[in-house]
Order: structure tokens, then C-alpha cells, then sequence
């Protein structure tokens, strides 16, 4: 398997645009031999623990309504060449994603992160829920088959949150400015949604190593066919 680094926040569209396409690639290549490891980067640290109205948010960051209008229009278009269906309307408020980003980590525990990573992109995006809210995140955990009172037990702690903040610090001291970013076999970096046709080059070219890998003669081999 190769593994595949994918840095996220499960507020940025890009992101779930990035992971729908990354996916359909997967799909079309079912044998991928990729192996999926999400990581936290939060687009808003220093977000109030309790979030922020999303209208008053996005207005301020992009100078009005109409500038947040700009800024999304490519963001909708791209999500429906995605085939993905988000609800901007729905979302009331932008979270401090902190919590979402312990969540994502206790289910690689689990060996459930991806379908987590994947339910809370969905739930905030196409369902509007609030994935700043302790109660709401538990629910998306249990419904992928995570145990519900631990989950309660562990938020109501900071269990991980210091180690979730100096991932993020670390991605940004090695350069990382924004997500998606993707970190293939540890040494190769691609930046952004990219199509899923990137993706299935990408998946072929591993599949074209290997093939080629396995054909070479071992020094084993080379011994017995050498002179004797």
C-alpha cells in the first residue's frame, strides 16, 4: 500500500470537492493500493470556541456580500461538476472545527477515518448540522459504528486537543498555506481539488511501478542464471 496524507478541514468546501473527486478515482480503480491517513489543519484557529453567525463571517472576510458571492461562485460550480449537492443555505454558523478534527482522530484509532472524515463533510455541507456542536459530532461518530458514551466521555475532557493544535502548527511550519493537500508516499505534494482523472494517472503510473518492480530479476535470480 502507499499511503496517501490528505490535509483537511471539514469546513472547507475545497476540501469535500477534493475528497469527491480523490473518491470517484478510487472507485474507478478499485485496486488503488492507496491507503488513506487524514490530518488536521483548521482554516479559522483562532475561531471562538462557539463559532460565529457563517453570514457575519463570510461577509467580513470577503468585504461584503457581494464579495462572498464572488468568492463561492467557482466553489458552486466545481462542487456540481463533483456531482456533489451543498446546501450553503442550511449552514447557520462556521465552527472552530477543533473538535471535529479530535473526532476524525480517535476514529483512525478505530480504523473508521475516512468514513468519519467523509459523514462530517456530508453532514456539514449538505445537512447544514452544526459540527461544532459536542452533542452533533457524537451522533456522526456513533453512526459510524463508534462507541457513543466514550465519545461523550472524551469531549467532555481535552483529551487530544493539544496534539491536534501542534499537527496543525507543524503542517504550517513545513510549509502547508491551505487545503486540500495531499502528501503521496510521503515526498510527493499535490495542492488543491484535484480531478479525478489526476487521480487515476496518478493511481496508474503506482500500478505501472509495481508491475515493473515485480518483473525485475532478484540478485537471487541472477545468481542461479549467472556462470557456473
Amino acid at each position: 500500500m502507499v499511503k496517501l496524507d490528505i490535509l483537511s478541514d471539514p469546513i472547507c468546501p475545497w476540501c469535500h470537492i477534493g475528497r469527491a473527486n480523490l473518491f470517484r478515482a478510487l472507485e474507478a480503480r478499485p485496486d488503488h493500493g492507496l491507503a488513506l491517513e487524514w490530518h488536521p489543519f483548521q482554516l479559522n484557529p483562532d475561531m471562538p470556541p462557539e463559532g460565529m453567525d457563517r453570514r457575519e463571517y463570510l461577509e467580513a472576510k470577503f468585504g461584503g456580500q457581494a464579495g462572498a458571492v464572488r468568492a463561492y461562485a467557482p466553489v458552486v460550480e466545481a462542487a456540481e461538476a463533483a456531482g456533489l449537492q451543498i446546501d450553503f443555505g442550511a449552514i447557520a454558523r462556521t465552527p472552530n472545527t477543533l473538535d471535529a478534527h479530535r473526532l476524525i482522530h480517535w476514529a483512525g484509532l478505530e480504523g473508521r477515518q475516512t468514513p468519519v472524515a467523509t459523514a462530517l463533510f456530508q453532514a456539514y455541507f449538505e445537512k447544514g448540522r452544526d459540527i461544532g456542536d459536542r452533542a452533533v459530532l457524537t451522533e456522526i461518530g456513533a453512526e459510524r459504528g463508534m462507541d457513543a458514551a466514550m465519545l461523550e466521555r472524551l469531549f467532555a475532557t481535552d483529551a487530544d486537543a493539544d496534539d491536534i493544535r501542534a499537527r496543525d502548527a507543524h503542517a504550517r511550519e513545513r510549509g502547508v498555506t491551505g487545503v486540500p493537500t495531499f502528501v503521496l508516499a510521503g515526498q510527493h505534494v499535490l495542492r488543491g481539488a484535484q480531478p479525478p482523472e489526476l487521480w487515476m494517472q496518478v493511481i496508474d503510473e503506482i500500478a505501472a511501478q509495481r508491475a515493473a518492480a515485480a518483473a525485475e530479476p532478484s540478485a537471487d535470480d541472477d545468481a542461479r542464471t549467472g556462470p557456473g
